[in-house]
């Protein structure tokens, strides 16, 4: 049983390896209790959202991070300035709806790439282009993510946007009933949504926190690599220092699952002698990937979820999520 499509929150944002189709999957590894979430690589937050409908993150502290200070500047803005986004949103939906493709490249190439280097060169660090984000900024960025090819977000090395337009007949641009649902959950007492490196926030996971782990994922070739979150990308020794990272956060008592592709070099990373030590099993899962260049090699690839959780049998969470479906109908209702 899943919970209501009408009362959940989903993801703001479309994004690259995003987790929605593999949320059953996943959701075998949630432990059963923990008392602070932290991802440590946000994203577009779908394992966040799922168990927050799940009713798993009630009375739970929540740390959400990442190092793209343009996902964090839009969440800070949709959290704080919801109606000022949303105003945004309305006018770039209507400007879309007239001329689609020469609305998306005005935007994209005469609004938010000069305004983005305006800010760049005015801020004194990543935090600070982050703080400085604006609510035309985030409805940009929103507008951008849902009409651009595959909703990616691309920079090149001079950290300009340059996703091309995507094929929508009638892109969802301006959902103002789930973006205020965003914000609320997003205001939530408890938790926190900051930019930091991923080596900073798994510093501080111990023992009573579940930490979820979705980097840029380890190329299966060289045409499937994508990591560009930011303009400087995410390398394999990057991989190396979330590895130890992971392990080290195990060492001190955390529950920890990752997500990451079925490269040789994750293999090796995570069936180490530490790795074990550290009770970390891989579990391949089947799922559709479309970031290659060439259409011919897009399809079903192997994923991994790395984890010291043992999964649990579906039987085991349907209750569970009957329960938390409960609990929200009878909240709509008072």
């Amino acid at each position: 049983m899943r919970v209501s499509s009408q009362s959940a929150v989903r993801p703001l944002l479309k994004w690259a390896g995003g987790k929605r189709q593999l949320l059953p999957v996943l959701a075998q590894h949630y432990p059963l209790r923990f008392t602070r979430y932290i991802e440590a690589f946000v994203g577009s937050g779908a394992v966040f959202f799922d168990l927050l409908n799940r009713g798993q993150l009630t009375g739970r502290k929540i740390q959400l991070c990442d190092v793209n200070p343009d996902l964090i500047g839009c969440y800070w803005m949709v959290r704080d300035r919801t109606d000022d986004v949303i105003r945004g949103l309305r006018t770039l939906a209507r400007e879309y709806r007239s001329d689609g493709y020469a609305c998306y490249y005005d935007v994209r190439d005469r609004q938010f790439n000069p305004q983005r280097a305006d800010l760049r060169s005015r801020a004194q660090s990543e935090l600070d282009i982050a703080s400085r984000y604006t609510p035309e900024l985030a409805a940009m960025l929103i507008f951008l993510n849902r009409t651009g090819f595959n909703g990616l977000f691309r920079l090149n090395r001079g950290g300009g946007f340059n996703v091309p337009v995507g094929r929508y007949t009638n892109p969802r641009i301006c959902d103002e009933e789930n973006i205020q649902a965003v914000a609320r959950a997003l205001s939530r007492p408890g938790l926190a949504i900051d930019l930091r490196p991923f080596h900073d926030t798994l510093a501080e996971a111990g023992r009573g926190d579940f930490v979820y782990c979705d980097p840029p994922y380890a190329p299966l070739s060289r045409t499937s690599s994508f990591a560009n979150y930011t303009a400087d990308g995410f390398s394999a020794f990057d991989q190396r220092r979330l590895q130890q990272a992971v392990i080290a956060a195990c060492r001190r008592g955390a529950r920890v699952v990752v997500s990451n592709s079925s490269a040789s070099e994750i293999v090796r990373g995570y069936t180490t002698p530490d790795a074990q030590k550290a009770r970390l099993a891989i579990r391949p899962v089947p799922a559709r990937r479309s970031i290659n260049s060439r259409a011919s090699l897009r399809g079903p690839v192997d994923e991994l979820i790395i984890a010291n959780v043992r999964p649990r049998r579906l039987e085991e969470i349907e209750p569970r999520m009957a329960k938390a479906h409960l609990r929200n109908r009878r909240r709509k209702s008072a």
